[in-house]
């Protein structure tokens, strides 16, 4: 393999991509800051975890979070919740994907938010796991509204959350199918 496939290949491991009815979030994961963070986002991507899943929590000017499988803000995964990993210098910025936790520094699970805008009153107090670089137009689509028990009404759903590398190649990069010949 070539340095630049191999690079390629690593780029797409730490890429997620969010489908969604409009369309198609990607988010840059951040390994090199929050390492157990991106690694629990990429198990639960591919157990399919999100696919399905709504965003539960939608804040005009803030965030749009999502990843409770029960779609009320109270459910998360199996796998035992996280260390806090907010100890480094990422701020929130417009874009960025932070993980949602209780008030205990440690107790971030599955889920997590995009920001609409910076929230600097969120640096080093919860855990930067991404940001997204391509597709922010539709997660300022995403409905709105908050609350606990899911009140967003009719909410956006995840169609599917994959990890870039376990994703096929779009139509556009397949080589075209040869026909066979018609005989007669």
């Amino acid at each position: 393999m070539s340095e630049k496939a191999a690079a390629q290949v690593g780029n797409l491991e730490d890429t997620i991509y969010i489908d969604i009815e409009k369309g198609r979030i990607v988010i840059q994961l951040h390994p090199d800051v929050a390492p157990g963070h991106v690694e629990r986002i990429k198990t639960l991507a591919r157990q399919n975890f999100y696919d399905g899943t709504v965003f539960h929590r939608v804040i005009e000017g803030f965030m749009a979070q999502g990843g409770d499988p029960t779609g009320t803000g109270t459910g998360g995964s199996e796998l035992p919740d996280l260390r806090a990993e907010f100890t480094n210098e990422k701020k929130f910025l417009r874009g960025t994907c932070g993980m949602a936790r209780t008030g205990a520094p440690n107790s971030a699970n599955s889920q997590w938010f995009i920001m609409f805008a910076p929230a600097s009153h969120l640096d080093g107090q919860y855990t930067i796991w991404g940001q997204v670089t391509e597709g922010m137009e539709l997660v300022d689509q995403i409905k709105r509204g908050s609350g606990g028990g899911g009140s967003v009404p009719d909410p956006d759903k995840i169609v599917q959350f994959r990890v870039a590398a376990d994703v096929a190649s779009p139509a556009s990069e397949k080589k075209p199918r040869r026909r066979a010949k018609k005989i007669g």
